[in-house]
């Protein structure tokens, strides 16, 4: 079984791919920030190397003797100063990527996402073919666009192969940002349904992205990226309402029309910036984006060059969720 070093091991979809990883029989290293972090990779099996993106050392200390690396870290967020995004994306993933290679590794899977591809317009029945936007006004779009094309464009076959796996709305038992995010905004009456929420959206759950990051290192052509969903797309409204039953909660009936909702994401984002105001506008463009705009992916690719299929289905998620 291969050595394997993993960033973002103590988030949602990093400490799964621990879990995972360490099932299979592999022995794992995952870079910790913090002592938080460092207990956090340990419950789930794996040795902790403290350091930070920053540190191409810690990095390249960790990644020794591993075959595997698997970058899950990033910088999330919809809003916020495109200095930290390029940082932590951008220079972040540069490091992660010397480091490695400096270290040996033969095949880095970076964790990639739909939103490297978002720059305000619907993304309907896309594939790999469609073109990635750096030039985003969304951060974290941007910065994931030129994330990935740093991995990529690392690629050396045969000695240091770079595959890029990308999800779409990671769900599942384990998060800590999204589900209660949005538990948290139906508590203080801030959610609304934007144009009824009735555009389709396919959507990953997170047992099924980490099948799609374990395909990809054993599998994938280098140089690569590919889709990994659910399978069929679902209603965004009909797919988060019953995300949030399982929390107890009942999704409000309140819905502001797509239009004026998309007027106040480009003009609060406008005032926020050049005013500048404290805090964060009432609405960003990238959440406009990814809960009024559809966004249907297709994962051919992945089924046939990787010999994907999802390992969990909506249902079962679902109920994992309810029993959590």
């Amino acid at each position: 079984m291969a050595n394997a070093f993993v960033t973002g091991g103590s988030g949602f979809i990093g400490g799964r791919l621990i879990e995972r990883l360490r099932a299979d029989g592999h022995s794992v290293r995952a870079l910790a920030r913090s002592d938080a972090a460092s207990a956090i990779v340990s419950e789930r099996g794996a040795e902790p190397v403290r350091g930070e993106l920053a540190d191409v050392a810690a990095m390249r200390a960790g990644a020794a003797r591993c075959e595997l690396a698997f970058h899950a870290a990033a910088t999330l967020g919809d809003w916020g100063k495109l200095e930290e995004f390029e940082r932590g994306n951008v220079q972040g993933t540069r490091n992660a990527v010397q480091a490695c290679r400096e270290a040996g590794v033969k095949r880095f899977v970076h964790v990639g996402t739909e939103a490297a591809l978002m720059a305000g317009e619907p993304l309907i029945d896309i594939d790999e073919r469609a073109p990635l936007r750096p030039d985003s006004p969304a951060p974290y779009s941007a910065t994931k666009a030129q994330a990935e094309r740093i991995v990529l464009e690392s690629n050396r076959d045969g000695e240091f192969e770079t595959v890029v796996v990308r999800p779409r709305f990671v769900w599942g038992r384990g998060d800590t940002t999204l589900l209660p995010e949005m538990v948290a905004m139906v508590k203080a009456g801030r959610f609304a349904w934007v144009g009824g929420g009735r555009n389709h959206t396919s959507t990953t759950h997170v047992d099924n992205v980490v099948e799609g990051l374990i395909l990809g290192a054993e599998r994938g052509r280098a140089a690569n990226a590919y889709f990994v969903t659910d399978g069929e797309p679902v209603q965004f409204r009909e797919f988060v309402t019953e995300l949030l039953a399982t929390q107890g909660v009942t999704a409000p009936n309140r819905s502001i029309p797509a239009p004026v909702a998309h007027a106040v994401a480009v003009a609060g984002e406008l005032a926020w910036r050049v005013l500048p105001l404290p805090g964060r506008p009432p609405l960003s463009r990238f959440v406009y984006w990814v809960t009024a705009q559809e966004c249907t992916i297709r994962i051919d690719k992945a089924r046939t060059e990787l010999g994907y299929a999802p390992v969990i289905t909506r249902g079962d998620g679902m109920a994992e969720l309810r029993a959590a």
